[in-house]
């Protein structure tokens, strides 16, 4: 399989479903690996550090300057749903694609955000995040494991009209058994023989695939790469693989 074409259909199908994690500081980072990343992935991933630092501009100019990347915007919001509604309704007009909030407060509080978000973007319930195991879950309160407690979160997210869920490649399956329509999006994945870094329950890409994920998110084993378009197009190409 070639390195990178843009035009066969594995590949393409395989490109759509690589998110890449913005792990930057500013915009100008972010514009110069969006522009090294335009063609190699479907998606960019802006979380809190990028979206702290810049706000709602660094969405605009990305998407300006390359519309053909799709926007996940991870924000893992969490409070009342009048709050939540109201921080909807301002990124409906970004152009985003993917906007994640906590599932954790329960079905009805899921309903307010998809009902709020009006078809505009697609609402992700984040169930239980992959820095977390079964320990860190009990100090957290839980009395369930994280596989029970993700399995409990995805159903909210599926009776609320979510359009996915968040979680780790170790609960993928039992997600899909739960609610198969639903995007799975996979963070936590490494490549085999990176190093996990802060993240407790990883996969491999051709693995989460292969386990029906629909959508994976990596950050440094492509951000920190010398050649961050090689780097990409081997995910791609593992996941073609898989698929």
């Amino acid at each position: 399989m070639p390195a990178h074409d843009p035009t066969d259909p594995t590949l393409v199908r395989a490109r759509q479903r690589l998110i890449v994690a913005l792990d930057v500081p500013d915009a100008r980072a972010a514009l110069a690996a969006a522009r090294e990343l335009d063609g190699h992935v479907g998606m960019l991933k802006i979380g809190l550090q990028l979206f702290v630092a810049e706000g709602p501009a660094v969405v605009r100019a990305i998407r300006e300057a390359h519309p053909a990347l799709e926007i996940f915007l991870d924000l893992k919001l969490h409070d009342i749903p009048n709050t939540m509604r109201g921080a909807i309704r301002s990124a409906r007009e970004l152009g985003v694609r993917f906007l994640t909030v906590h599932a954790g407060s329960g079905t009805d509080h899921l309903r307010a955000c998809v009902e709020e978000a009006q078809g505009a973007l697609d609402i992700l319930a984040v169930t239980v995040l992959t820095s977390q195991d079964e320990a860190a879950c009990r100090e957290a309160g839980h009395t369930r494991a994280p596989q029970e407690l993700v399995a409990m979160r995805a159903a909210c997210a599926r009776d609320a009209g979510c359009a996915g869920v968040v979680c780790s490649g170790q609960e993928v399956a039992r997600v899909h058994e739960v609610a198969p329509s639903l995007f799975k999006v996979v963070p936590g994945i490494r490549p085999a023989g990176s190093a996990a870094d802060d993240q407790r329950r990883v996969m491999t890409p051709a693995r989460a695939i292969t386990s029906h994920a629909t959508h994976l998110v990596l950050g440094r084993p492509i951000m920190r790469a010398e050649d961050r378009p090689g780097a990409a197009d081997a995910i791609v190409r593992e996941i073609a693989g898989a698929l």
